[in-house]
């Protein structure tokens, strides 16, 4: 199934008298049970890419359809709802609140669903722990944990909520190869449970768990023979 389909796609930068498109004229269909993986030099646009992909960053032109659902002529309101109930972002840097412990961390998405009681969004982001291995660990803060945990406890706060469409923005860029080889496992498994997964890596060890790899050039993307 068709999850994201990118149409024409374009966002541009005023920098002095220059516009610069970080992503340039791109039309890509990604599909579910697929993990991509989008490589390229460093300012090639990649992230912007991603965040545009998120619906974190407003397109200069084009549209971008999640599931059919035309976003372009959505307001914030629906669009937010889209990102909660869609869309798991995963970030190079964590973004874990230090003074919560893991589990803590990891039922922050949950609050915003009225219809769960304490008890549900415990149990919730409990099990989530567990299927990354860090059960053990729920109750520990951040500092408290390794890198490899940090990253770990970052990606049961993104699937929690069971979305369709997984974004990862270098997720394995602070780790060891060991931590490295987990968190790609995990986002493999997430793919071919149908979830569709776009990886921005700099990592040569993402050829290995890619069904496609996408790479980007000066804000253009071109599909790998």
């Amino acid at each position: 199934m068709d999850c994201i389909k990118t149409i024409k796609i374009c966002k541009k930068y005023i920098k002095g008298n220059q516009t610069i498109a970080a992503v340039d004229n791109i039309t890509q269909t990604f599909k579910s049970g697929n993990l991509y993986a989008i490589v390229g030099h460093s300012g090639s646009g990649k992230t912007t890419l991603l965040q545009c992909l998120g619906l974190l960053d407003k397109l200069t032109e084009g549209e971008i359809l999640i599931e059919n659902l035309n976003t372009s002529s959505m307001n914030e309101n629906e669009l937010a709802k889209i990102r909660r109930e869609k869309i798991g972002f995963i970030f190079q840097m964590f973004y874990l609140i230090p003074n919560l412990t893991a589990l803590e961390n990891v039922m922050i998405p949950l609050f915003l669903n009225k219809s769960l009681s304490m008890k549900d969004i415990k149990n919730k982001a409990f099990n989530m722990l567990k299927k990354v291995g860090l059960e053990d660990r729920a109750n520990h803060y951040p500092d408290e944990l390794s890198g490899g945990e940090q990253q770990r406890v970052a990606i049961a706060r993104a699937l929690v909520n069971n979305p369709s469409i997984i974004l990862a923005d270098e997720p394995t860029g602070n780790l060891d190869e060991e931590n490295e080889a987990i968190i790609l496992n995990l986002l493999k498994k997430c793919s071919t449970e149908g979830k569709c997964v776009i990886v921005v890596s700099h990592s040569n060890t993402i050829y290995n768990f890619s069904d496609e790899i996408l790479t980007m050039k000066k804000g253009k993307l071109y599909k790998n023979e």
